[in-house]
This record gives C-alpha cells, structure tokens and sequence, in this order.
C-alpha cells in the first residue's frame, strides 16, 4: 500500500544508502521564471538518479520477506542502475534487460555494480516484455520500475525531504514518464502539506501518461521519441495513473527544443549538469508552462544527470546556435585568388570568430567560376549577427544560414 506510512518506512530503509541531496535556491532562474525556485538535485545520488531509491525499497522489502533468490529489472538506464546497486548492497544476483539502443554509458553504469546485462529489444517495452518471460522462466523477481506500492514509496522520499527543508512550498513541479516519482511523490505531499501543488511535466513526444491524465483512463502511445529517455515510456500504468489522478494539481507538457534549452541553461547558468528527463520541469518553468501566482516558492526535482555525451555535445551546439551565439554559412563568391581572404577580413572586422571553415568548388549546383564557403562563426548575440548579415549584404555576398 503506497501511504505516508509507507513512505516513512522507506525513508528510515534508504537511511544511510540514498544521499540526502541538495535542495539548493536557483537565483537566475527564480528572476527569469518570477517565482522563488528551489532545484532538488536527485542528479547528484549515487547512481546519478532518483531510482535509487525505489529500487532499494523494494528489494529491501523482498529481502526482509525471506526472497534472496535474486532479482530482474527492464530499464533504459537510471532504473537499472538503481537495481544493480540495491542488489550488490544486499548481495544477491540481479539480471537488467535493456533495449538495444542503450548508450554505453548507462550500460557500463550498471555492470560496474556487478548486474548481468541482456540486450534486448527496441525500445523499454519490449526488454519489458522480455524480462517478464526471463523472470518467470528462472523464478526470480521482478522490480517494476514504477508500477509497484514499494518503487513508489521509495520515490516518494524525495517529496519528504524537500518538505522537510521548505515547510512553505506552493508547489513541486516533477517529471513525469510512467508515473512513479509523482505518484509516490504526490501522495507524500498532499498527507505533508495539502496546500502545495503538485505539478506534472512531460515531454511531448512521450504523452503517454498526459493523455491518461486528461481523460481519466489509461490511455497508450503507439510510439515515443524525445531526447528524455528517462521519461519515453509507451504504455501508461493504471496502478500509478490512480495516484496521479487523486494527488496531481496540473500537468504540463514541453516539446524537445524546450527541453534541451532547458539541459543548456542548467549547465551554463547553474553549473548542474542534466539528462533530458532532468530538465523537463526547469524547461516547464522557463517557457511559461506554470501557471502560478507571481512569487511562488517552487520546488523542482531534477531527476538525473546520466545523459549520452554524445547528446549532450550535439544540445550544446544546437543551443548555441538557437541562442545567437554560433551561425552557419553558405557563402557563394567569385572563385579567384584574394576572394576569400576579402571574405575573412570582413569577418574579421566585425569581430565574427571562425570555428570552422569548408572550400567547395566543385559542386554541380555551382555555375562556372563560383565556389561555396560553409562557415561556422562564433557571434554575440542577435545584433551582432545582424551585423554580420549587413556587412556581407553590402559588399556583395550572396548567402543562406543553415542549421
């Protein structure tokens, strides 16, 4: 049963275990938003996510009910390594299903724990699929990564100890895939403080548990697609939808660019690096998405910090692009000697560094005696790069921005 009274119990079993982590105020981003706003940074537990503590909750409680057999989990990463830690604290076997497409990184997270890994599948719901057959086959037991009173209650420690620190929250904003942080969450909140709100935010190319929410049925996604792994889950769970629906104030929705804006910010701005599920609330909060009186004290749960470096490098420079800060050129010019140094001394003048630069005389889409440069530019911001599109217009540069 997912109650205080669970959550309580939890909470003296992750004692010692989960890092009480910070719940630091946000200057900049408490200015931009309007409201006093507080990050609780889960990115810095252990395992580098909240699912830590779900999943030692739950295997703690297997335990004390005599189950040492070993247990199984599916999950895309942050759930898996909460398992595998869990698992090695209590000295039992634990074999972790994970999709195909895993990154590496977050596969290497959970063999470092010493957990089994079998790749199979996808996307989570079908290494879902497959690990409930492997469960039953070998007779072990299955860790639901939300749909589960126990991963709940554990979960539900995040709101306990926010609460403790901030007495007077108007509201938590909390990210939402299938449902098991703000389910846990919510009901810690609403039996500690029934005046806070509690916020949901997902992304939009996972609205699997959005749309549940708004028609009060379960209602699954033929597929997902957003850069928030943590949160891409396809079928919505009745178990958490209950709780979502008894304690949830509002939920939100934020698209990708929005998100990696987001991930951007908080590494820029609040030196806290972020996954894509991390940044959904923060993103919420900076796009206008939450709709609170002015100066409101709100909590927000930044929910992991294992994000793909591959990602992470290709948000920072699509940010830096969306934030005027780097431009893409195609130049056409005359294919001549000195044409291309006029074409740098320009640049030059008007204090456009560049980062890169590619010479193309070749092309079939180039009439006889042209060349294209592609260059990429650091720039200042929006004026400066209209000063860079003024100089290249006035001295006879026909060009187009690219992205």
């Amino acid at each position: 049963m997912l109650d205080l009274k669970s959550i309580k119990k939890a909470q003296e079993r992750l004692n010692g275990v989960a890092h009480h982590t910070p719940f630091s105020y946000a200057p900049i981003l408490s200015e931009m938003s309007g409201y006093e706003v507080y990050l609780k940074k889960e990115n810095l537990q252990e395992t580098g996510a909240f699912k830590l503590r779900g999943a030692f909750n739950k295997i703690a409680t297997l335990i004390e009910n005599g189950k040492k057999g070993g247990v199984v989990a599916a999950s895309a990463g942050n759930h898996a390594q909460g398992v595998a830690f869990s698992a090695k604290q209590f000295g039992i076997e634990a074999t972790i299903v994970m999709p195909d497409s895993t990154p590496m990184n977050k596969i290497q997270g959970v063999e470092r724990f010493g957990a089994k890994v079998i790749l199979k599948g996808a996307n989570y719901d079908e290494a879902y699929a497959y690990a409930s057959e492997y469960t039953k086959e070998h007779e072990l037991e299955f860790v639901h990564p939300f749909a589960d009173d126990e991963v709940m209650s554990g979960q539900g420690t995040v709101a306990v100890e926010m609460l403790e620190e901030q007495k007077d929250l108007d509201a938590i904003v909390v990210c939402v895939g299938g449902g098991g942080l703000i389910a846990g969450m919510g009901v810690a909140t609403k039996a500690l403080s029934p005046s806070t709100k509690v916020i949901g935010a997902s992304a939009k190319g996972a609205p699997a548990m959005k749309n549940s929410y708004d028609k009060k049925e379960t209602v699954c996604s033929l597929s997902v697609k957003t850069i928030a792994d943590g949160i891409a889950v396809r079928d919505a769970s009745p178990i958490t939808l209950k709780h979502i629906l008894n304690t949830v104030d509002a939920f939100e929705v934020v698209c990708e660019d929005e998100i990696a804006a987001a991930i951007l910010f908080l590494l820029e701005k609040q030196k806290v690096l972020v996954e894509g599920a991390g940044a959904v609330g923060v993103a919420a909060l900076m796009h206008g998405k939450i709709d609170l009186p002015k100066g409101s004290k709100v909590g927000v749960v930044l929910s992991g910090g294992n994000i793909d470096v591959t990602m992470l490098s290709l948000i920072i420079e699509k940010g830096l692009v969306k934030s005027s800060r780097k431009m893409k050129l195609a130049v056409v010019m005359v294919d001549k000697p000195g044409s291309l140094m006029h074409f740098t001394e320009l640049l030059s003048k008007v204090e456009a560094n560049i980062v890169h630069i590619g010479y193309d005389r070749t092309s079939v889409d180039l009439e006889f005696g042209d060349a294209t440069v592609s260059v990429f530019l650091e720039t200042k911001g929006v004026e400066h790069q209209e000063e860079v599109r003024k100089a290249l217009r006035e001295n006879g540069f026909k060009f187009k921005e690219t992205h």
